[in-house]
């Protein structure tokens, strides 16, 4: 009996949210560790599919890089990185195309495998990311791409359809070339087009940290104007700063919340959307309120 009543109190904690972001837009950038195991990709998939089915209105951005440097591997050419960005010549360009092609039909085919519509494009599909050549400190990167515009019509459509949109991170410039995009970047840009209510990245870390080597300092929620001045005093450095940075852009455009979630941690989604404290860290707007109260 206690354990069917624990049970009830989880629903319960749940249905406030559930009630704030019913038929909300929420854009997850899917990527890290839990692409790359079963059974986090299996929990994941799960995750935003019962999103879906409580009326959610979920959009996954994946990602796809430690796919590419095997499949790069393996066709004998060596990954070349130039200040952490993969540099990507015509023949790199067309591998990561069709390895990040293969990712993308194999998330919605899980997703079909869970009775829900799925559908997957890339940002080619219906102009929906168009970019710019990307330079890496003025380095050429070669086919790297910058978004300057997210057409969100498509988007629209396939939600107003009751499809899941799964998109892999490639676009056009304006001569119809072929770009490859950092996955966190073209969530940020669909996030910010499509004014989502919440932007859930699933990474390799727990979250913000105000002493990135105490484990304790942990930060649960904090509005935008915390995150500035954390960044300001010093306190974010390494790959927590773009991603921070990112996070920040997407709420001054008109994103409610981030979530900056440890993809490592089985349904790590539903524990930081669906409880009080959660898991990670939500980045919100100076509007918004914190759920979460110490």
């Amino acid at each position: 009996m206690k354990s069917i009543m624990e049970k009830a109190e989880v629903l319960i904690e749940a249905l406030p949210y559930i009630q704030r972001f019913n038929r909300k837009i929420i854009v997850v950038k899917y990527g890290g560790s839990a692409m790359v195991d079963d059974e986090l990709k299996k929990s994941v998939i799960q995750d935003v599919t019962l999103l879906k089915l409580v009326g959610f209105k979920p959009i996954i951005v994946h990602g796809g890089g430690k796919e590419i440097s095997k499949w790069v591997g393996k066709v004998g050419m060596e990954p070349e990185f130039i200040n952490g960005l993969r540099k990507t010549d015509a023949a790199t360009m067309e591998i990561a195309e069709m390895v990040l092609g293969k990712v993308n039909k194999s998330l919605v085919q899980m997703v079909e495998q869970l009775g829900v519509n799925a559908i997957g494009i890339s940002g080619k599909d219906g102009g929906l990311l168009k970019v710019n050549k990307k330079l890496s400190n003025g380095q050429d990167i070669g086919f790297v791409g910058e978004v300057k515009e997210v057409n969100p019509k498509i988007l629209y459509d396939l939600l107003e359809k009751d499809y899941l949109p799964i998109i892999c991170p490639v676009g056009l410039d304006d001569d119809c070339n072929t770009y490859n995009i950092n996955a966190d970047d073209a969530a940020c840009a669909i996030a910010r087009a499509v004014q989502a209510e919440k932007l859930a990245f699933l990474t390799d870390i727990e979250g913000v940290y105000k002493d990135p080597e105490d484990k304790d300092t942990l930060i649960s929620e904090l509005h935008i104007a915390e995150a500035k001045k954390l960044i300001e005093d010093g306190f974010i450095g390494g790959g927590m700063l773009p991603k921070l940075n990112n996070c920040i852009e997407a709420i001054d455009n008109g994103v409610s919340r981030v979530h900056i979630l440890d993809g490592r941690i089985a349904h790590c989604l539903l524990l930081e959307i669906f409880t009080n404290k959660g898991i990670g860290t939500a980045i919100l707007g100076d509007e918004e309120r914190k759920f979460y109260h110490e």
